[in-house]
């Protein structure tokens, strides 16, 4: 009985400074799943979709045991440099208004 409990029990390993899909691969292959701190709010899948997102800090601390496919709570921020996970879409520059003026003139548009 006392080996059934102990090979349950899983090691929590380090994921702060990592990607949140970095860490969520780590912890699987610890047998632990992420999770995000509010267990009522949305899946961390949902809230770290699109964009990079780094995990800042962890609960339980790394070295923890824990029942294998317990979830580690993390916390996370985008990874660009204001801590937004950066454009999510292309950007296209605006026309040039004088181009278009152009255009609309040749193409006999009064405007």
């Amino acid at each position: 009985m006392n080996q059934q409990r102990h090979a349950d029990v899983v090691i929590v390993p380090d994921v702060v400074g990592k990607t949140v899909a970095e860490a969520s691969g780590i912890a699987h292959e610890a047998g632990l799943s992420l999770a995000q701190p509010d267990p009522d709010g949305p899946p961390l899948a949902a809230l770290t979709w699109p964009g990079v997102w780094l995990v800042t800090e962890q609960d339980p601390s790394p070295g923890t045991e824990l029942y294998r496919w317990d979830s580690v709570r993390v916390r996370f921020r985008g990874a660009g440099a204001d801590g937004s996970a950066g454009v999510r879409e292309p950007r296209r520059p605006a026309p040039d208004p004088e181009g278009l003026a152009a255009e609309r003139k040749s193409a006999g548009d009064p405007a």
